[in-house]
């Protein structure tokens, strides 16, 4: 089994270095867009990466500067997009030809040669090296633990310009065995459910919510932004709306990534093996987010599913019919027991903040779904806050508190 990671690091580009990577930017650029175009000339889209390289590559050589591997990369880059379309497409979902604007250009070993200190890249006009930034005291950050560790492999790297910043994502991998001592820690461990919303981004089984008031604020000044600027129809304005649409992913991305850690961090202190999520592929249809909200679940998902790995923990998607209206406390199901926020089974009486009730549901799906019985290493309940939950619905406290007479419901932490 393979362990793969991606370290970010920024670089220190010159100006006349700078311009030479913006150039090699801009017709890398050019390429995905014009291999994916041609893939949807026909009657069908074309996905073979071999058909897409027999139609494209002289043109794109011809009409470009690119090395031979940058323009296998945008080919390669084209083939996946359009595959992605086809496979909506196949399961009845909407989607339009992929067009690429975000600045980044795809390196391998041929086109980069990586360095203790610095790294060189071909350019459109040759290679230019660029030293690495790196923090002064590299130890227990992921540079050490992966890029100059001799226990991973460096496979390839991403240069991404955004903020005004040249960043090189470098890709790392190595073999691990599936029955590690990391992995086994994990075994009989618990579940935590966590349910994504609009209001809140995130509510875990445990009642750890993330609201989505900032993301929100945010979503809505960006395109305010980029509605002013369209106003003007000049090229200065279109310039400055890729601008906007370069800050305004590079805000949510570092917000998603501070997420995720909190997540993992959650699942870690309370012992979990696995992190429950709801199946994302009709979220936007069942919860009524926007495409950025969408963007942003999938990014998150993303986000937790590489970091728990290293930790050894499992992260899931289960369906996510009813797990809004179902009471987590007695399992009746009626779609006038949440309304909006509140959550109140019209069966028995339960009430508690809705998010936190969807999440357990979506922790109790996963441990009904892979319960083996004794043994086996199946997770043993839904963590909460102070106690579980088993597959039969009922609370289950700390073994200290065992011998306590009576279990509590437990109240989410708002």
């Amino acid at each position: 089994m393979e362990k793969r990671r991606t370290v970010p690091v920024k670089l220190d580009v010159d100006s006349t270095d700078a311009a030479l990577l913006e150039d090699t930017v801009d017709e890398f650029l050019w390429a995905v867009n014009y291999v994916t175009r041609h893939a949807f000339q026909g009657e069908y889209v074309t996905t073979s990466k071999t058909t897409l390289h027999d139609d494209t590559y002289e043109d794109v050589r011809d009409e470009t500067a690119l090395h031979s591997n940058h323009v296998q990369a945008a080919r390669n880059k084209a083939a996946e997009a359009c595959k992605s379309v086809v496979k909506k497409w196949k399961q009845g979902k909407k989607a339009s030809m992929p067009h690429f604007t975000s600045p980044h250009l795809v390196y391998d070993h041929r086109t980069a040669m990586f360095h203790d200190e610095y790294v060189s890249l071909v350019t459109v006009d040759g290679r230019i090296e660029a030293d690495y930034v790196l923090p002064d005291n590299k130890r227990d950050t992921p540079h050490a633990e992966y890029f100059f560790s001799d226990e991973y492999e460096t496979t390839g790297a991403e240069v991404h310009y955004r903020n005004g910043n040249w960043m090189f994502h470098i890709h790392c991998k190595k073999d691990v065995e599936s029955d590690t001592p990391e992995q086994a820690t994990t075994e009989n461990g618990t579940v935590l459910g966590v349910d994504l919303g609009v209001n809140n981004l995130a509510v875990t089984s445990t009642g750890t919510f993330w609201t989505g008031d900032e993301f929100g604020h945010w979503r809505r000044e960006y395109e305010n932004r980029r509605g002013d600027l369209q106003d003007h129809g000049t090229r200065w304005a279109h310039e400055n709306m890729q601008a906007v649409g370069r800050k305004e992913e590079g805000r949510f991305k570092m917000t998603l990534h501070r997420i995720s850690n909190e997540l993992v961090a959650e699942a870690r202190d309370h012992d979990c093996s696995v992190i429950a999520f709801e199946d994302l592929t009709d979220i936007r249809d069942r919860t009524g987010a926007s495409w950025g909200h969408k963007w942003a679940f999938n990014r998150l998902y993303a986000y937790v599913e590489y970091k728990a790995a290293e930790y050894g923990i499992d992260v899931a998607q289960v369906d996510p019919e009813n797990t809004s209206r179902r009471c987590s406390h007695c399992g009746f199901t009626h779609p006038d027991n949440r309304e909006r926020e509140s959550f109140e089974c019209l069966k028995c009486g339960y009430e508690n903040h809705a998010d936190y009730n969807a999440a357990k549901n979506i922790g109790l799906r996963y441990l009904r779904r892979n319960q083996t019985g004794s043994g086996g290493g199946a997770p043993v309940g839904v963590r909460l806050n102070s106690r579980t939950l088993n597959a039969n619905g009922e609370y289950e406290p700390p073994a200290e508190e065992s011998a306590r007479a009576g279990v509590h419901a437990e109240s989410p932490q708002l």
